[in-house]
């Protein structure tokens, strides 16, 4: 499978990389633009803060921020792959409906109301495991549908679970489904090294290394251009020979 990489653009004033918080249309379009240049091949894009101890929006005030903002892309780069970071299935449901085919990323671990959605409207689904790699029985009554299986750093529990489940990352390559891994500036990175979010790049692109290393396709990240560079230089090790770099990339990387 190639790599792919997701930008996270969160329409919202409270998630917890400051520089993911898109409140401005023009921060909005600049991201959108500038995420594409950088190489992202997938904008996801959240109205709703779901950081450890965060206080959820209200459906409502979810979808006034998402509708403007999934409109923005539609209009600015309309052929762009769109991925919308929600856990509420009537969510998922208007965006589908109002704005067409998108991957719905989910992680609340799913729901009966949301896989009726997905299945509805045949939209690919991210499937936050929440550190279990051992997927419930369940999983083969979900053949039918277009899975992104996530492990859920972030959401396992500790860090300590986050760093078991990094290890145990390539079992997941047994199901034969595209495996993201969301690590970027995550407190299973910035903690252990007494950084910060702000402070801990480098440290995000190890553990992006390592978990294209044990079978991640898709690294969603706050830092396109520098996710780009792990990802090639990945591909050189591996022996792939890397796709050319466009002109947007070529300044970005120098």
């Amino acid at each position: 499978m190639s790599m792919q990489i997701m930008a996270i653009g969160n329409v919202t004033p409270d998630s917890f990389y400051a520089g993911s918080r898109l409140e401005t249309e023009k921060a909005f379009s600049a991201w959108v633009e500038s995420s594409l240049e950088a190489g992202a091949d997938i904008l996801d894009i959240g109205g709703c803060s779901t950081r450890p101890g965060s206080i959820a929006a209200d459906e409502e005030e979810e979808w006034r921020r998402l509708q403007p903002a999934l409109a923005a892309v539609r209009s600015i780069a309309p052929e762009a792959q769109l991925s919308l970071d929600t856990f509420r299935a009537e969510i998922a449901r208007r965006a589908l409906e109002s704005f067409g085919t998108m991957i719905i990323n989910d992680i609340s671990g799913g729901s009966e109301a949301m896989y009726a959605v997905v299945r509805a409207y045949r939209a690919p689904y991210i499937w936050t495991l929440r550190g279990d790699l051992q997927l419930p029985s369940r999983h083969t009554e979900m053949n039918d549908m277009d899975l992104i299986l996530d492990p859920g750093f972030g959401f396992t529990g500790s860090t300590e679970s986050d760093y078991e489940c990094m290890r145990h990352l390539d079992e997941l390559r047994t199901y034969g489904r595209p495996i993201l891994a969301g690590v970027s500036r995550k407190s299973m990175v910035y903690k252990p090294l007494g950084l910060t979010p702000e402070t801990c790049m480098t440290a995000t692109q190890v553990l992006q290394f390592y978990a294209l290393e044990h079978g991640a396709t898709i690294l969603r990240t706050h830092d396109v251009a520098e996710t780009k560079q792990v990802v090639r230089l990945y591909e050189m090790l591996m022996g792939t020979p890397p796709a050319p770099l466009s002109e947007g990339e070529k300044g970005l990387m120098g």
